[in-house]
Formats: structure tokens, sequence, C-alpha cells
């Protein structure tokens, strides 16, 4: 990590912002808040950092919670990031897809949730070495088990690990192991 930055793969995650948890993003060519989800001045580009402690090595994708699928949607597709591919829960929820470069921005209806604006709900980072990450926060890190996405594994940082948002480590992409 360099400074307040962690470059992932071609994406900046940047640390020390006012507020609390994923206090907002940069996305290119989106200047404005999107139905909540506000928008962060691009970061200063600062030097790649050699390796990170816990071996993250890119960020998968990005969760968004929402009450209100269809005006997320809506406010996502006018600032030029269209979903493209929904799927429907068996609870009947939907959730939907978008690449933001090299990771995905995953949008989940949350119905029964009172009405308001959406709200980032945590990250899923990718990792060089799952079992060794395992390892290294011992109680803190839920099991390893299957990703959605074949031939991937996942595992879930637990409330232990003092983190407000929700936090994941994955592994790979099968052919980049």
């Amino acid at each position: 990590m360099a400074g307040d930055q962690l470059s992932l793969a071609g994406l900046v995650v940047s640390f020390g912002a006012p507020g609390r948890g994923i206090a907002g993003w940069n996305v290119s060519g989106v200047a404005h808040e999107v139905d909540g989800l506000p928008s962060l001045p691009a970061p200063q580009p600062t030097p790649e950092a050699s390796a990170h402690p816990n071996g993250a090595i890119g960020l998968d994708h990005v969760v968004v919670l929402t009450p209100d699928f269809d005006r997320t949607a809506a406010g996502l597709d006018a600032a030029g990031m269209p979903l493209r591919r929904v799927l429907e829960r068996p609870d009947g929820a939907r959730m939907g897809f978008r690449r933001l470069g090299p990771a995905i921005l995953e949008l989940v209806e949350s119905p029964g949730a009172p009405d308001g604006p959406a709200r980032f709900w945590g990250l899923v980072v990718i990792v060089s070495d799952l079992e060794t990450l395992a390892t290294r926060l011992g109680e803190h890190l839920g099991p390893l088990k299957p990703a959605v996405q074949p031939g991937r594994r996942i595992a879930t940082l637990r409330d232990s690990a003092g983190l407000q948002e929700a936090v994941a480590f994955m592994d790979g992409r099968a052919q980049d192991r």
C-alpha cells in the first residue's frame, strides 16, 4: 500500500475519506451522485504497491444494495453504467451486474428495506492465495467455499475483524492461477 491508497489491477482504493464505511467512488465520466452513491474526486496517482499483506491483487466486485431496483438501475443507466445482466433470486429480488473496467458492480435489490437511497454494502477482493490468507486471518475469516463463478472459491470476513462493511476474499480465475 502506498500512502492511503491501494492499487489493485487498474483500480485505486483510497482510504481515509470522511464518513463511515465505503464513503464513495470515482467512476470515469461520472461526476455526480447516483441514487445516493456519492462521487468522490479522482485519486492522485501513487506508485504501485509491491505487495499487500493479504495478497490482494484485484477487486472482483463492489456490491450496492437498493430498496428500489428500478430507480437505482435507471440512475446507473443515466450515468452511463447500464446493467448488462439481471438475475432474479429465488426470493423474487433482483440482482443486476455492470462491468466497471476490471471490476463488476453488483446491484442487489433489498425488498422490505425502508425506502431510501442506494448504499455501498461491500467489496470482494481477489487474493493471490486464499489458503494463506485463511491461515493469516484465522478465526476472522469464514470457511472457504465455492463461489458462484465456476472454479473459484470465496470466504467472508467475519464481524470479529472489526470492519463495518462486508468484505469477502476470492481466489483468482482458474486460468490465472
